[in-house]
């Protein structure tokens, strides 16, 4: 399981991470914080999309991507089942005549 961190946490490591001299590894900062250089390294990426440094999702951008991609996920799950009760009523209305009683 993934911990989660405060937000002003990870914006007061992030700040440490930018102000440290360029032959402090990130490895070593993570491990003073007792996080995982991986989301260091996460937390980073994310700091320069938010300030414009590269291009990328900024959180809730990201949010709302998750969001819709799940929500089309069920839509297209729904529609998948509708067009099977489709067909399902359309057999069952063939053997009984031609009409849905």
């Amino acid at each position: 399981m993934f911990a989660s961190y405060p937000r002003e946490f990870r914006d007061g490591v992030v700040v440490v991470a930018c102000r440290c001299e360029s032959g402090v590894m990130l490895k070593q900062i993570a491990e003073d914080f007792g996080i995982a250089e991986a989301s260091l390294a996460n937390w980073l990426k994310q700091a320069d999309i938010e300030d414009g440094k590269c291009s990328g999702l900024m959180g809730a951008e990201q949010v709302e991507s998750r969001q819709l991609r799940k929500r089309l996920r069920f839509l297209e799950q729904e529609n998948e089942v509708l067009g099977r009760v489709a067909v399902y009523l359309l057999r069952a209305s063939l053997k009984l005549g031609g009409s849905l009683k």
